[in-house]
């Protein structure tokens, strides 16, 4: 006898047949060609339950029996398996008409044997359906394996880009003279007002990582307009407004979601709903909505936290002037949605707190009074 690999020996094998001593004469053989895992059934019904709980590596299967033929067992079967995880079946009958064949070929069956049936044949074949079955499960395996680690360094990558995105915004933030947490609040609150208008997970989860990136441009403002004290004058303010535009060639026409969405918001979240905004003076609706979204989120965090031209302002002084802005800087709409939200911004402002360092220049300090616009 051929020397049988002991994995193929190990296979699980189900014999499915009306006849009791079919399956122990089958059952048998296989026992006397080394077999060890072998499962045998009289009662076709028996198959689903057995099947769902061991996943059988080889199935020989009657066609003629009672409750359910062999076509029903097959369709059962194929019912169970999702894409190639389909496992071989073998028909053992005593028809021998070319109809049974084909019909149980096109129902799944992988291969036919008539009873009374060649020993030698009947070992090989069902060797070799196994060993086609446990290559295929070692092929389907490893892709598993190569799909997850493709996954996960799909992530990893993922995780470093979403991380040089936080650097770069929050780069942004210290080069204000900020401690950079204003970028992480600003950008859960959008991703909150972005979920409170009905944008899905997919959309509000690039939002909370896009909107980081909204003041990259400030990197692009000299020192003196950036960090002076108090209100700039008309062309210092005209600088200053560049910023939207620096953002935007900052961070180019890159074709992904996310860049592109930062990029947006870049550009427009100095926009207005009446059209007095900048760059671009856009009005309405035709402002992109995630640049109205961070419009909102930008302003109110700006005006509850300590800037180097001005102090905190206390919450319930910022809530009043997003409702009197409402029309007018930022779209009704929103603001109805912020304030239903508006207890869990504040939970964020309170897990986000600004470092308590006296981070800012003294002259600074001083100049608070004058005012500024943000």
């Amino acid at each position: 006898m051929t020397n049988i690999p002991a994995h193929i020996l190990n296979a699980k094998l189900l014999i499915v047949d009306d006849n009791a001593s079919n399956v122990m004469l089958l059952s048998k053989l296989l026992e006397n060609r080394g077999y060890t895992n072998i499962h045998g059934v009289t009662d076709p019904r028996e198959v689903e339950a057995l099947y769902k709980q061991e996943r059988h590596d080889l199935i020989l299967l009657d066609i003629r029996m009672p409750h359910l033929d062999g076509y029903q067992v097959l369709e059962k079967l194929r019912a169970l398996c999702e894409g190639d995880d389909y496992p071989p079946v073998m028909i053992l009958t005593a028809q021998t008409d070319q109809e049974t064949r084909y019909k149980a070929l096109e129902a799944g069956a992988q291969d036919f044997l008539n009873k009374p049936f060649d020993q030698i044949e009947a070992m090989t074949r069902i060797r070799n359906l196994i060993e086609i079955r446990l290559l295929h499960n070692q092929v389907r395996e490893q892709n598993m394996a190569l799909d997850r680690k493709v996954k996960e360094r799909t992530r990893e990558l993922e995780e470093t880009r979403l991380e040089v995105v936080r650097r770069l915004g929050a780069a942004a933030e210290y080069k204000d003279n900020e401690t950079g947490m204003h970028v992480i609040r600003m950008s859960k609150t959008c991703q909150l007002l972005g979920q409170a208008i009905g944008m899905d997970e997919r959309q509000s989860q690039i939002l909370l990582n896009a909107s980081p990136m909204h003041d990259i441009g400030k990197i692009g403002i000299p020192d003196r307009v950036l960090l002076k004290p108090g209100k700039l004058d008309p062309g210092e303010w005209e600088i200053m407004k560049t910023h939207t535009e620096i953002g935007a060639e900052i961070l180019g026409s890159h074709t992904s979601d996310l860049m592109e969405m930062a990029r947006v918001i870049a550009v427009t979240h100095h926009e207005k709903w009446d059209g007095s905004g900048y760059p671009r003076g856009l009005k309405g609706e035709d402002i992109p909505l995630v640049g109205r979204i961070s419009a909102v989120a930008d302003v109110f965090d700006a005006l509850i936290s300590e800037r180097p031209y001005k102090d905190a302002w206390p919450v319930e002084r910022a809530v009043a002037l997003l409702e009197q802005e409402s029309g007018a800087h930022f779209e009704p709409l929103l603001i109805e949605k912020f304030m239903i939200v508006l207890p869990q911004v504040l939970e964020i402002k309170e897990q986000f707190k600004d470092v308590n360092e006296e981070r800012f220049h003294p002259f600074h300090r001083a100049g608070k009074e004058a005012g500024r616009d943000r």
